[in-house]
């Protein structure tokens, strides 16, 4: 295999299932200027559309779910059917056995112990996404939840994941990830993370953690990155999505957009500090 790899533990795909599959890779063509390749055998029931941004996949966009149109986030594991029975003992509930994603890997779903759910997928030719970071593509996935101690607890058993409150949010890390960017696709990120006076193990970072209302469901919540936070605004309204709001932080311009058909995500521009 060659391409971006993902380790064990680290979040490494994205999909949305959505009712009309053709109108959202529409909506997202026209949002993030991708293209699309159909995996799905044409003797199959339903659709699935890989996601491509310069030719590298970037997410999926299938057929079906259970009536809520949602983003969801896949973690990489070595291996789902030894994984499946450890989060079970650690307290989360399966959703989906694994299965086989035909020769692209092997998947399962499951809920945490709090209600988000989440992914596995154990690759096979299909690594993860290819693309990431770049205007167009998934950023980030963060954890909303109203019990953040209870979130750490269960995903650092589940993955070996360590959570930094850096004064701005809560950063998960899966240690020595850094050095497996490193020494594969990325050999000065620690050079170039230190040139914008990125916080400490910043290059293990792979998702981030929201205390949410507790009235809010759990979930799981995907951002992609965009290189004009206002125009990814007009754009997503021009094609048919509601902006259900925007902020500036001291790193990003963001904006919370929902798709046409329901599914939310975020838009972010990185704007760092200037020195």
């Amino acid at each position: 295999m060659t391409g971006r790899t993902y380790p064990h533990g680290v979040p490494c795909w994205i999909d949305t299932e959505q009712p009309d599959v053709d109108a959202a890779a529409g909506f997202y063509a026209g949002l993030f200027g991708w293209t699309f390749e159909d995996v799905m055998p044409a003797d199959t029931p339903g659709r699935y559309l890989i996601a491509k941004l310069g030719g590298q996949d970037v997410a999926g966009i299938g057929s079906g779910g259970d009536g809520t149109t949602a983003w969801n986030t896949y973690i990489s594991v070595d291996d789902a059917d030894a994984a499946v029975p450890r989060l079970v003992a650690a307290g989360a509930s399966l959703l989906s056995a694994p299965a086989d994603a035909g020769e692209g890997g092997r998947s399962a779903a499951l809920v945490d112990l709090e209600g988000a759910a989440f992914r596995l997928w154990e690759a096979n030719r299909r690594l993860g996404a290819q693309v990431a970071n770049q205007p167009g593509a998934w950023n980030f996935s963060d954890l909303h939840t109203p019990n953040p101690d209870a979130a750490r607890a269960f995903y650092g058993e589940a993955f070996g994941w360590e959570v930094d409150d850096i004064g701005y949010g809560l950063m998960v890390r899966s240690p020595g990830y850094g050095d497996h960017l490193a020494a594969t696709i990325d050999p000065g990120i620690r050079t170039r993370q230190a040139g914008i006076s990125a916080p400490p193990g910043f290059e293990d970072a792979i998702a981030w953690i929201v205390a949410s209302a507790p009235d809010k469901p759990p979930h799981w919540h995907v951002t992609f990155t965009v290189a004009d936070r206002d125009q990814t605004v007009a754009d997503a309204e021009r094609l048919g999505a509601q902006v259900l709001g925007q902020a500036d932080t001291g790193w990003t311009r963001e904006a919370l957009i929902r798709d046409p058909q329901g599914g939310e995500f975020s838009a972010s521009q990185f704007t760092p500090p200037t020195n």
